[in-house]
């Protein structure tokens, strides 16, 4: 996956609770293939009406935010089903970071594995970025993953990160990369194991 350091991007307030992810990304889309146009089904039956027309209250289609590559959200951003679609449909819609108090823990497992960025902030400041972002005329944000910061306007907020994640979204490690990272080890071990145990290679290869 691309490594994160820096973005620079519109920023979108999505002032729900509980946002699941079944909401991010239908259940009747999961058998499509990412091929297919995830982006089209990135947050479907909250953007658009049943008969395919836009919901202008929706964030996403109005205009100063269109084209997001930042959303915050409120508690419990994510939660419901371990559907990995649902951050493939983010990030095919541009979404590389997803600001919010709380994540379901499968979305944010998800989510590191593919390198899309999940911050954690108190809910009052998560609150007070989207009363800033529903007041600016160009809703932008900056977020650093070096610095942990994040800023928006003239306000700059800090963040904790797991160092391991950091350094994972840092260099862009998806865990066959974390593997590979031992790979000279694993290649000593086999060798060491099978100079100890030859006689089982002996039986499988007479077998």
């Amino acid at each position: 996956m691309d490594p994160f350091k820096t973005v620079s991007a519109t920023a979108a307030p999505i002032n729900m609770a509980n946002v699941n992810t079944d909401q991010i990304f239908p259940a009747r889309y999961i058998k499509k293939l990412r091929g297919d146009g995830y982006q089209e089904f990135c947050f479907h039956d909250l953007r658009l009406t049943d008969e395919g027309t836009e919901k202008p209250d929706f964030p996403l289609n109005q205009p100063q935010y269109r084209g997001a590559g930042i959303l915050v959200g409120d508690v419990n951003f994510g939660c419901g089903s371990s559907r990995e679609g649902a951050v493939y449909a983010l990030q095919d819609a541009g979404v590389r970071v997803v600001i919010a108090p709380s994540f379901g823990d499968i979305f944010a497992s998800n989510a590191l594995k593919n390198g899309l960025l999940t911050i954690r902030v108190p809910a009052a400041i998560a609150a007070d970025l989207r009363a800033q972002l529903a007041e600016l005329e160009a809703p932008t944000m900056t977020v650093n993953l070096e610095d942990q910061t994040i800023i928006c306007g003239n306000r700059t907020v800090t963040f904790e990160i797991d160092a391991f994640e950091k350094e994972c979204l840092l260099e862009g490690l998806n865990e066959i990369d974390l593997s590979l990272r031992a790979e000279a080890d694993i290649a000593a071990f086999e060798k060491d194991y099978k100079k100890r145990f030859a006689w089982q290679f002996t039986a499988l290869k007479r077998g």
